[in-house]
């Protein structure tokens, strides 16, 4: 594993006042992880992990916060007190120029400023490792994140096989 790259860390303030600290994940961070993701409701979980995942189990954990900061890259916005409130990874494709990403906020924390904290400094470190194309599939019904996702630059466009997601593309 890759050593923890100390200089993406940043503390920002919320426009609530609140703040965060939007960081890279550790592989120590594996108990906050798991206690983040059962802390999401039903819905949130399922429109992150598009029912492929049923309850994120201790071998997603691991695969979360074991990374290795360049073909896997994950970070986390920490609340004051160390709680995970959200968190944003990419992994890049086989072709290495490529990546798929993943955005979740805790259910409390929705529309507070966090998901673009996350999102920014993603795609900052997606650019900074030479990827070109970066995209995600989002559930039809998700309004929010596909509303989001077109503010961050993302084109949609719905996959005609399968009519309840949306693949959203963005160049790098």
């Amino acid at each position: 594993m890759a050593e923890f790259p100390l200089h993406l860390v940043r503390q920002r303030r919320l426009t609530d006042g609140r703040t965060v600290t939007i960081r890279p994940i550790r592989a120590g961070d594996e108990h906050a992880e798991s206690r983040f993701l059962e802390k999401l409701s039903g819905e949130s979980q399922r429109l992150r992990f598009l029912d492929f995942v049923q309850a994120p189990g201790e071998k997603l954990v691991h695969f979360f916060t074991h990374i290795d900061y360049d073909r896997h890259m994950a970070f986390v916005c920490e609340a004051e007190g160390g709680a995970l409130v959200g968190e944003a990874r990419y992994v890049a494709n086989a072709d290495g120029r490529s990546c798929e990403f993943g955005v979740v906020v805790a259910d409390e924390w929705r529309h507070s400023g966090v998901a673009q904290l996350l999102m920014d400094a993603l795609i900052r470190a997606a650019q900074a490792r030479g990827l070109e194309t970066m995209a995600g599939l989002v559930l039809s019904e998700n309004q929010d994140m596909l509303r989001f996702a077109k503010l961050l630059g993302f084109e949609l466009n719905p996959d005609p096989a399968k009519p309840a997601l949306v693949r959203v593309t963005r160049k790098l």
